[in-house]
């Protein structure tokens, strides 16, 4: 029989000290496979709360490069600020950072789903977005420790900017440097020219790529990874559940893209759920931010070429998952690849979104 797992044992020892959870079996903790970078996952069987079933979640690497507590106590408040949409699973408990849980973890309820068919579920994936952006709003003084993007546009063009500088070290083809620098170089003069706020915002997932949502028995859409979510412009999160570079992300749910006529229904679906006033209040922004989110998302692959890949502290991952990561990120850069993003805003084919 191995040794029993160190980590298993700690996070065994701090759920038994929660009444819920006394006389919990240390065979009920069982790690889940990881798919992403940021978390690992431990199922907790043969128990639940309310009928649900858990399992933790565990920070393990932060892409802002915040310490432990900090990032627990981000997540916290994403998963406590977007319950009432209905659309995320519910938080139960929060082990804090300790010595013996260096990174802390959410006790979070399990979504029984599948990954996403697409484009059969992108029907589910707007109404679950729709809902999510209609969260309440606190007003600024309240909204720490999430993030506030009141010029959402320029606040995104200041992360760009600093994934952006390792773009050199990103073992580039001169094509693919040239079209992010000409890409960069539309950013900011839209940037500059922008003279008020952003018209509507709410709360935003950010990291809504398909991979981050489950569609349970009924056919609902559950976005689960919170870790992310901020203040900002709701047309990002359109983008980026739509975009190539967010489709072909996860091995669960990637295949051969997005048709133009599947990205505008999804574009419509999500229209006609928030209504007419705001759909008009944000149809001129939703090129320029899907745009900027591809930008956004070319700029990350960047950084975790140049940083990231060889990263000690990221989630667990199979040799499977990783080998994927890379090959979609290799399949971004591809000068193809880049036109064939390009087109929606460039070509005269167009994609022809409201606005």
């Amino acid at each position: 029989m191995p040794p029993p797992d160190p980590a298993l044992t700690a996070y065994h020892r701090a759920l038994t000290a929660l009444p819920e959870f006394r006389g919990l079996s240390p065979d009920a903790l069982r790690p889940l496979p990881t798919k992403g970078i940021s978390h690992d996952h431990i199922e907790i069987a043969g128990i639940a709360i309310d009928d649900q079933r858990l399992l933790l979640r565990i920070p393990r690497f932060s892409q802002w490069g915040a310490a432990p507590a900090a990032r627990l106590a981000y997540e916290q408040a994403a998963f406590r600020r977007a319950a009432g949409s209905g659309h995320v699973p519910r938080l139960h408990h929060t082990l804090p950072v300790s010595t013996a849980l260096p990174a802390g973890a959410l006790l979070v309820q399990r979504i029984q789903g599948r990954p996403p068919h697409l484009p059969q579920d992108l029907p589910a994936i707007a109404t679950a977005l729709a809902a999510l952006h209609d969260s309440p709003i606190p007003p600024p003084p309240n909204r720490p420790p999430l993030l506030n993007q009141s010029r959402p546009f320029a606040d995104t063009l200041a992360v760009i900017e600093t994934q952006a500088a390792d773009l050199p070290a990103a073992d580039l083809l001169p094509a693919a440097f040239g079209a992010l620098t000409e890409e960069l170089a539309w950013a900011r003069a839209h940037a500059a020219a922008e003279v008020r706020d952003f018209p509507v915002q709410t709360l935003v997932g950010t990291d809504t790529h398909p991979g981050n949502f489950l569609i349970d028995a009924a056919g609902k859409a559950w976005f689960v990874d919170l870790e992310k979510a901020l203040y900002g412009a709701p047309p990002i999160d359109l983008a980026h559940a739509t975009l190539a570079t967010s489709t072909g992300w996860d091995p669960d749910c990637a295949g051969t893209g997005l048709s133009d006529r599947d990205i505008l229904a999804f574009y419509a679906d999500y229209l006609a759920t928030i209504g007419p006033r705001r759909a008009d209040l944000l149809a001129p922004s939703l090129m320029p931010m899907r745009r900027l989110t591809w930008l956004r998302t070319m700029t990350w692959f960047a950084r975790w070429r140049a940083r990231w890949r060889h990263e000690t502290v990221a989630a667990r991952q199979t040799s499977a998952v990783t080998g994927h990561i890379a090959r979609h990120i290799a399949a971004s850069f591809e000068p193809l690849a880049i036109t064939a993003a390009r087109r929606q805003w460039l070509g005269p084919d167009r994609l022809a979104l409201p606005g």
